[in-house]
């Protein structure tokens, strides 16, 4: 049952994952939109961190699922300011993105309640 929760718990970031390896240039266009640096080097490291992370949560290998499960909530967290900064937006706009920041925080506590889960089990 760890396993199922576990693996749909990172689909979102698992599937982003192997979109980025097949599609590598639509990443590194969506990190410059966001003017991150180094477009081609955050785009690699996102992939990696992505799927790596995905797999430690996934295989608690080593029992430290849980720092796979804190490094995809940190990473969450951090979209919202560079991804989905809703208030630097008018309108319709701006709730669309007040709720992707929201979404993003329900997913971020998630991860972190399994972080703790994977740490104490």
């Amino acid at each position: 049952m760890q396993l199922l929760l576990c693996t749909l718990l990172t689909l979102l970031f698992w599937s982003a994952g192997i979109f980025g390896l097949f599609n590598f240039s639509a990443v590194v266009a969506e990190v410059r939109a966001i003017g991150l640096p180094h477009a081609r080097l955050t785009a690699a490291a996102t992939i990696a961190l992505q799927l790596g992370a995905s797999m430690l949560v996934i295989s608690n290998y080593a029992q430290l699922g849980w720092v796979g499960a804190v490094a995809l909530a940190v990473f969450t967290l951090l979209t919202i300011p560079f991804g989905h900064a809703f208030w630097t937006f008018d309108g319709a706009r701006q709730t669309a993105e007040l709720h992707i920041a929201l979404e993003h925080l329900s997913l971020a506590g998630g991860l972190l309640l399994a972080a703790y889960y994977l740490k104490h089990a």
